[in-house]
């Protein structure tokens, strides 16, 4: 396994700024604020690892990943087209919710985030679960298992609080039959090495998931 992993939430998007679920939507172009939250990752890595890092560069293989990552490999001085992409880094998917206005869903179906967990209380129609997300990124975890250097990785809400409680040993919820960290906001950075995770850049963007 990785020496450390370096976890960041990709910036706010056009979705996200107009209340659209996302879901696995390839692409969903950053907002000049998600640029800035992008620009705050960079730094925020720069600070802690200086120019050049020995650093493995993942990303899940939509545009919004992968927009923050080339902001992100600039300010550390390493080469984007370098970096690896995995669909199985992408984000829940929303079915048929996708792609709709938040307040859309809401008045049809009820409320479908639970403000304490910040987390989706039910599956969108033809959608994804967290064990399902759980699963996915087991696969990727064991298949990079002999990764030995330090890597970041640019992923989203929901996949990244899978992976940070999956690779913490955080306990599995209940109602996700999978481990899920707590909610931070969007242009975050975490760090984890031997399972205990650091708040590098806590971000700020508003988007619940």
């Amino acid at each position: 396994m990785a020496a450390r992993t370096f976890i960041a939430r990709h910036g706010e998007t056009v979705h996200n700024a107009a209340a659209r679920l996302q879901g696995d939507a390839l692409h969903t172009p950053l907002t000049r604020a998600g640029f800035a939250q992008a620009e705050a990752i960079g730094n925020a890595l720069l600070r802690r690892l200086g120019s050049r890092p020995d650093l493995v560069l993942w990303a899940s293989p939509t545009g919004r990943a992968l927009q923050t990552l080339a902001i992100v490999a600039e300010h550390v001085g390493l080469d984007w087209h370098a970096a690896r992409t995995d669909a199985r880094l992408a984000e829940i998917d929303m079915g048929g919710w996708g792609g709709r206005y938040y307040a859309e869903i809401i008045a049809e179906s009820g409320p479908i985030i639970d403000p304490a967990s910040m987390l989706f209380n039910r599956r969108g129609p033809g959608g994804e679960w967290y064990d399902g997300i759980a699963m996915r990124l087991q696969n990727w975890l064991d298949d990079t298992a002999e990764e030995t250097r330090d890597r970041l990785v640019i992923m989203h809400g929901i996949s990244s609080r899978v992976l940070r409680g999956m690779m913490t040993n955080a306990p599995v919820r209940p109602e996700c039959g999978a481990p899920v960290a707590d909610h931070l906001p969007q242009g975050s950075l975490v760090e984890i090495e031997a399972g205990v995770e650091t708040i590098v850049h806590r971000g700020g963007g508003e988007a619940a998931v």
